[in-house]
């Protein structure tokens, strides 16, 4: 065991003496604390001033949960109350029992609190809708602590007869997954020892302290017992924590010590001498560590790892401790990676695509004194000369190579000048994994290898995974059909792509190809048909789902970016001619490789300029969208007919009502479009990227820019409503416009079916409603709107002459005696040209 120079901490006096609770905002911004009294503290991080105080709380607190921008207290009165962050005030109490709180728990996206009381069942209750509430009965007994899983889709309660329940969160009603008997200590729900079960972050396993004074590992899986934290205390156990990347695991135990342990070895690193601890919580990014005592004080220690053991909390997401684990044994259906569409590096950081043996960084120090070395410019005064590595982790291209006569050798040397790059990306990649609407993934770095856990959504249909990836792969596709993989040179061995299918009716056929020598995956995609990987090399090549080499051509547009498939079509992107802002256009084609035809040739991403392109995908009915840094969602109409495309705004996130007024900082990581609705991540402040674990998938409807929208402060009138009304009514007919063109041209190349026809009868019919609640308005308003009310019949679909008939009485309900007969006219016209 290390020792250290202990400097004894001074608690900060935060409540008055009793059980102390504590909670870290999921960024690490606030710490909030609640006691015996009816005062609630909130520290900043950082801050050496005084905390905020929220007085008049409830008293004897006996649970706090933060999320993002609020925080969840819990009383013996038996309410549970939410507080808002930034005000500090009480918005609601969200839920009440009859009996003393016992546990609030925030699922990892904050919509969910889990709560327990001296009553036998748990309530889950939806955040912002308090009606909302879902019930756990299965125990006999009161609960004493709750603790959601890292991915949110289970619950572990510990209760107080001595039995653990694992629920399961993945339907609208929860189910029992296992019951676990003899595990934890049978504990009153006030009693100060704990029997909490603490998930490791990487969700494959739970620790629990033991009636041994011990701190056991449960493995998910099949709920076996893994590795134990043994002889550390001698009294009984009061709190457990993991470190946020689950290196390390700390106790608190009325022993009066702290035990800080190495989770790799179960090893003691340090000691601390704190009696009477009974809450810990690690700070979400920082080597900060904050406890509390029964004497309502507060103590937040600051460089609580030793420096010798700091890079260990520094390094990604550590697996947990198993004797045997599944991620390092071998078998034949193991062997098979499967990532969901993106990145399968580990978690918070992602880690550099290896290079060459024969890299030249690797022949050549930084401090060379070589002449050779001289011929390459150093940007020393931060001018932008020198070559840097962009966001994905790899160097951009060299713009010009030339030849030195005289020396007889080929030196790569920058121009003063270049134009900016669209930099390649993969759909759906994460610094830490990548995920779909398929499932997800995520990876552990074992050093010499990594491992990777597979999830899926609908476990019905497939079943989650784990496997050990000897390859390093660093990129995957997943569908329904099967998963794909990809991996850069390493080691003298060339860059690999494999598939692997989830069910076959013969003999699984998995199948590997290597790549030539020099040329690594840029980006690549899967579809039903199809495998397609661009490449280094600006080559698109083209499998078949059983590893025939289909197609192979160079893409006219280079450097490459990114690619993406849905059945027999594949879009392409490159970099195409420098505009007059310094960059180059984005360009696409589209094609269908099965017939070899051309729909879209290096036609322009609509983007504007200073916007770069976050991801493109196809949606569940074939139609290519994009979705840029601006937060706009757009459609490819007209795709399928040669130079007839033209990229439609349908979704601008900027213009949510959610975001009215600026008081929510938030952006939106896109994932897939599915039954016209635009499936995201919500990022809060400035993430880029989701969190770790596993988010849950937001939805919204399309909503066509067409105006701005009124900020939250302005006070509505009459005559806003009204015309927030016209402008809704403009924004449905314009968006079932661009609905029914794109099932038009779907169905201009296929044949259709009944359910399709009425599909589209009723698109029609939403677009004719809109109108004719339009008409109404503009009859309203008098005589001398009724040159636009006629132009809005004009624009009705329907034939029939029953839009018109209906339009025809809304006219005549008003007195609009000239509109009546314009639109009789209107009628008697269009019967004329149907006969003929």
């Amino acid at each position: 065991m290390a020792t250290v120079n202990q400097q004894r901490l001074r608690g900060r006096p935060a409540h008055t003496p009793g059980p102390t609770y504590i909670s870290y905002t999921p960024d690490g911004a606030s710490l909030v604390t609640a006691g015996s009294n009816n005062a609630i503290r909130v520290y900043n991080t950082g801050s050496v001033g005084e905390p905020v105080t929220i007085d008049d709380c409830q008293e004897l607190n006996t649970a706090i949960a933060a999320g993002s921008d609020f925080f969840l207290a819990g009383s013996e009165d038996g309410a549970v109350s939410r507080y808002s962050l930034r005000t500090n005030d009480l918005q609601q109490v969200l839920v009440r029992c009859t009996l003393p709180i016992r546990d609030v728990a925030l699922s990892p996206d904050g919509r969910w609190a889990a709560v327990a009381s001296d009553e036998l069942e748990v309530k889950l209750v939806d955040v912002q809708d308090m009606t909302r509430v879902r019930h756990l009965r299965q125990q006999t007994k009161a609960v004493k602590h709750l603790s959601f899983h890292p991915s949110g889709m289970h619950l572990a309660v510990s209760c107080s007869d001595g039995i653990l329940y694992i629920y399961s969160l993945s339907r609208e009603e929860p189910e029992l997954v296992t019951k676990i008997d003899g595990l934890i200590r049978s504990l009153e729900t006030d009693h100060q020892a704990t029997s909490k079960a603490v998930w490791h972050p990487d969700g494959r396993a739970f620790a629990v302290p033991t009636a041994t004074r011990d701190v056991q590992v449960v493995s998910m899986d099949d709920w076996a017992r893994q590795r134990t934290f043994s002889n550390g205390h001698t009294a009984d156990i009061t709190a457990v924590a993991w470190s946020p990347n689950g290196a390390f695991l700390v106790t608190a135990a009325a022993d009066g010590k702290i035990l800080l342990w190495d989770s790799k070895s179960q090893n003691i690193l340090v000691r601390y001498d704190y009696s009477s601890v009974v809450a810990l919580a690690w700070h979400p990014l920082e080597n900060v560590f904050c406890f509390a005592n029964t004497e309502g004080e507060v103590f937040i220690h600051p460089d609580f790892v030793p420096s010798e053991q700091l890079p260990l909390l520094r390094k990604n997401l550590q697996p947990a401790p198993f004797i045997h684990d599944p991620l390092g044994e071998l078998s034949v259906n193991t062997r098979k990676p499967a990532i969901a569409n993106g990145d399968v590096n580990a978690p918070h950081h992602r880690r550099k695509r290896a290079r060459t043996p024969d890299s030249l960084d690797d022949i050549l120090p930084p401090d060379s004194d070589d002449d050779d070395q001289n011929d390459f410019i150093e940007d020393d005064d931060g001018a932008g000369y020198a070559e840097a590595v962009n966001g994905f982790g790899k160097r951009p291209r060299a713009l010009s190579i030339t030849s030195d006569r005289h020396g007889g050798k080929r030196r790569a040397v920058r121009d003063l000048w270049g134009p900016e790059v669209h930099e390649p990306f993969q759909p759906g990649s994460t610094p830490w994994r990548g995920l779909n609407l398929i499932g997800c993934a995520w990876t552990v770095d074992q050093d010499t290898h990594h491992t990777v856990t597979v999830e899926f959504y609908d476990r019905e249909f497939h079943r989650d995974f784990h496997f050990t990836d000897a390859y390093r792969y660093d990129m995957a596709c997943l569908n329904d059909a099967g998963a794909l993989f990809a991996c850069p040179p390493h080691d003298g061995r060339s860059a690999t792509i494999f598939y692997r299918p989830h069910e076959m009716w013969t003999t699984r056929a998995d199948w590997r190809t290597q790549l030539p020598e020099g040329e690594h995956v840029v980006a690549m995609s899967l579809s039903d048909s199809y495998v397609v990987v661009a490449t280094s090399a600006d080559y698109v090549r083209v499998f078949t789902l059983y590893g025939t080499p289909f197609r192979v051509y160079r893409q006219k547009s280079t450097p490459t970016v990114t690619c993406a498939s849905w059945r027999d079509y594949v879009l392409t992107m490159g970099n195409g001619a420098v505009g007059g802002d310094g960059s180059t256009r984005l360009l696409y084609t589209i094609e269908n490789v099965r017939r070899d035809e051309v729909c879209q040739s290096e036609d322009t991403v609509a983007l504007p300029q200073g916007t770069t392109l976050k991801s493109v995908f196809f949606s569940d009915k074939g139609d290519p969208h994009i979705y840029d840094s601006d937060g706009v969602l757009l459609v490819l109409l007209h795709w399928r007919a040669p130079g007839q495309a033209r990229w439609v705004p349908v979704l601008d996130t900027r213009q949510l009502s959610r975001l009215a007024g600026g008081r929510k900082q938030e952006s939106y990581w896109p994932v897939a479009i599915m039954q016209d609705r635009f499936h995201c991540i919500i990022l809060k402040g400035g993430d880029k990227h989701p969190f770790f674990p596993r988010p849950l998938i937001s939805e919204f409807d399309f909503k066509v820019p067409l105006s701005s929208v009124p900020g939250a402060e302005a006070e509505p009138n009459n005559d806003d409503s009204q015309q927030q009304q016209h402008l809704a009514l403009e924004e449905s007919f314009v968006r079932h416009t661009v609905a029914l063109d794109l099932l038009d041209d779907l169905y201009s190349v296929t044949d259709t079916t009944s359910s399709q026809r009425a599909e589209r009868a009723r698109k029609q019919a939403e677009i004719d409603k809109a109108l004719l609640q339009l008409l109404a308005i503009e009859c309203r308003e008098g005589e001398e709107r009724g040159m636009k009310a006629l132009e809005i019949v004009g624009l009705m679909r329907d034939r029939s002459g029953k839009m018109l008939e209906a339009a025809t009485k809304i006219a005549e309900r008003y007195d609009r005696t000239m509109l009546v007969q314009k639109i009789r006219g209107l009628a008697e016209s269009r019967l004329a040209l149907k006969e003929d």
